[in-house]
This record gives C-alpha cells, sequence and structure tokens, in this order.
C-alpha cells in the first residue's frame, strides 16, 4: 500500500481515536475511497508524522486510530521567508505550492506600488485559508512535518515598519541587483522579495533600500514573477540550505 499523508489542524497524540475534520475525511472516504485497515500517516504541523489506521468510515465521518509517532527531520538549515508581491489568480497558488516544497519557512503576501490585485478584509481572509491550504497540500506531498507560516496580505510599507533594525540578511530581487547569490554569505536566516507582474516600483525601491535591502539578480534575463522567487528560492537553498 501506498503511503498517504493528511494534514490535521488538531493535536495529536498516540494511542487516542480521532474524528477526522470534515474535508480530511471527505478526501479520505469520497477521493481516495479508503476503507476501513488503512493505514494513513498523519502530521499537524509539530514536526512529527504520526502512523493512523482507519477504524470506521461513515457517512459523515472518518475515524482513524493513532498509533507511533516519527520526527521528521527534513526542514532546510535556511529559514526563508519570501515576501512575495501578490500575483493574479492562480500564479500565487503556484507560487505557495512550489515555495513550501522546496522549503521555504514563511510566506508574506505583499501589496506593493504596481499590484493588480486589490484586497478587501474578507477577500483578503478567504485568500489567507486558501494559502495556507496550498502550503499544507504541499507539505503532504513532499514529506515536511511542519508548515511554513504564511501572513495576511499587507503593504510593503507597513510590512517594513515591522522589521526593525538588524536581523536576517535581506534581499530583493532586482534587474540592477548588483550581487549575486554566490556572493553572499548566508548564515542561517534570511528575507527575500519579489516583486509582484510589473516588479517593484520606484517607491517600493526606495522603501527596500531604506530598509536595508541588498539588491540581488540571478543573471541577464528578466523572469516573471511565478518563476523569480523559486529561482531564488532553489539557488539560495542549494548554496546555503539542503538542495
Amino acid at each position: 500500500m501506498r503511503s498517504i499523508r493528511i494534514h490535521v489542524d488538531a493535536p495529536l497524540a498516540s494511542g487516542h481515536d480521532l474524528i477526522l475534520p470534515a474535508q480530511a475525511g471527505e478526501h479520505v472516504a469520497r477521493v481516495l475511497r479508503l476503507e476501513t485497515g488503512h493505514p494513513l500517516i498523519l502530521f499537524s504541523g509539530d514536526g512529527n508524522d504520526y502512523d493512523a489506521t482507519i477504524v470506521s468510515v461513515g457517512k459523515r465521518e472518518v475515524v482513524v486510530n493513532i498509533g507511533d509517532v516519527r520526527a521528521v527531520v527534513n526542514e532546510s538549515p535556511l529559514a526563508l521567508t519570501l515576501a512575495q508581491g501578490v500575483a493574479r489568480g492562480e500564479k500565487m497558488d503556484l507560487i505557495v505550492q512550489k515555495a513550501t516544497e522546496l522549503g521555504i519557512a514563511r510566506i508574506v503576501p505583499l501589496i506593493t506600488e504596481r499590484s493588480e490585485v486589490k484586497l478587501d478584509a474578507a477577500r483578503a481572509e478567504k485568500r489567507l485559508l486558501h494559502w495556507r491550504a496550498v502550503a499544507a497540500s504541499a507539505c503532504e506531498q513532499s514529506g515536511r512535518a511542519r508548515l511554513p507560516t504564511i501572513e495576511a496580505a499587507q503593504p510593503l510599507a507597513a510590512w517594513l515598519s515591522t522589521l526593525g533594525e538588524g536581523g536576517p540578511a535581506r534581499l530583493a530581487l532586482l534587474p540592477e541587483g548588483t550581487h549575486r547569490p554566490a556572493d553572499l554569505k548566508l548564515e542561517g536566516l534570511a528575507i527575500l522579495t519579489i516583486g509582484p507582474e510589473g516588479g517593484f516600483g520606484e517607491r517600493d525601491r526606495a522603501a527596500l533600500a531604506a530598509a536595508s535591502f541588498t539588491g540581488l539578480r540571478l543573471g541577464p534575463r528578466i523572469l516573471r514573477t511565478e518563476t523569480a522567487g523559486l529561482a531564488a528560492i532553489a539557488a539560495l537553498q542549494t548554496l546555503y540550505g539542503d538542495l
């Protein structure tokens, strides 16, 4: 039997029965069509995998028994924050999904000078929940047992004001950036900012420079927003992480 990993947004404990949350239960029963006795792997984001066995599959609920717990040690030694200008449509889903697979620790969606996506409070909350679900699904697939932190979308200036002095290395991917990934000397923590479609505007660039962000470039070609961040993460993880 192939291993099925399921994220459960609830505390898990060995030796206990658990009714799977509605969405997870429907996925197990309706989509995967698993039956009583089938093994599962559950994780809640605490860094552990929990072996489990389906006890019953009903019309309204799926019950599992939780067995052994195993620590999962596959988080990158480079705790990288991706501050990403919110991209349109499915591009943002792709960025969240692939960044999670590549080991990103935190994602901060940003509203910038050239952002085309407009989010009111209700829509912003809905998108946040959706992005967190995308990240959880990517963890299921990639074997991660810790979910990246995903913050609510916020204006670039407001986010920069929270950073304070010092802290992790600050990088902004810019066509005119003077540093390449191999020029850096990252030690454990870094922040990477990526503009939306159209890139960062002049006010964005000035704000990033005032906040001590170093201009980073990946080469002579201009990358789309959904490519740029992922390529930069892969390069930094290769040089300073675990790829």
